[in-house]
């Protein structure tokens, strides 16, 4: 992954640095905010590690600057423990919140259990499960929340053909009223919000007199 380090103590930087490439992967560093922001247009990172006392912008300002154009995952480093702090950088869209001093194995950790919420389901579409989002080609798809419920039943087993019955078991097992017409139309409008062309569908696909797979696949027929 590259990883943007956005960080105003240089000696925490650099530690962030050598960890990262130590694990494979390739650090940016930027030692204020307007620098930070400068290199994720530029350098499009994977995930951003983000203090929030950085000497000219402040790391609130600049997640949400971030948040304006981009899902990518932030996670926080600060010295700040307080509750309401938590608060307010997880409710400005941050993905996870790190208390310094911190341990290697923490940060680690928390990073890998960030990038699982952004795990790639095909070439081209990654699903953020925290937001309830789905990013196809990088462009954030804001479904509905049943909308949601379908292409992640879809979705978690790629390949699988989920019938009528079986859709409506697992997403309105409480609605007596549920039909098959009820899937199809969800299909529909999922269909219209993640397919280039939604009459030749490539992801959500139908089987015919059987019900639908997601292929995970973009070139799929």
């Amino acid at each position: 992954m590259r990883v943007l380090i956005c960080e105003d103590e240089p000696e925490i930087a650099d530690m962030l640095a050598s960890f990262l490439a130590a694990d494979g992967h390739e650090p940016i560093i930027a030692l204020t905010g307007a620098e930070g922001l400068a290199r994720f247009a530029h350098d499009s990172p994977d995930l951003v590690l983000l203090d929030v006392m950085l000497p000219d912008v402040a790391g609130w300002d600049v997640l949400t600057e971030i948040r304006k154009t981009s899902n990518r995952p932030v996670v926080l480093l600060t010295a700040l423990g307080r509750l309401d702090d938590k608060v307010k950088g997880l409710s400005l869209g941050a993905d996870d919140y790190i208390e310094k001093p911190f341990a290697w194995e923490e940060v680690r950790a928390r990073i890998a259990a960030v990038m699982r919420r952004y795990r790639p389901v095909s070439p081209g579409i990654t699903v953020d499960d925290l937001q309830k989002v789905v990013l196809v080609h990088g462009r954030a798809v804001h479904l509905s929340r049943k909308e949601y419920r379908l292409f992640k039943l879809l979705y978690s087993e790629p390949g699988k053909v989920f019938s009528h019955t079986e859709i409506i078991a697992k997403l309105w097992p409480r609605d007596a009223y549920a039909t098959p017409q009820d899937v199809q139309k969800y299909v529909y409008l999922l269909r219209r919000k993640i397919e280039d062309d939604p009459a030749h569908p490539r992801f959500i696909q139908t089987v015919h007199g059987f019900g639908y797979r997601f292929t995970g696949q973009e070139d799929a027929p």
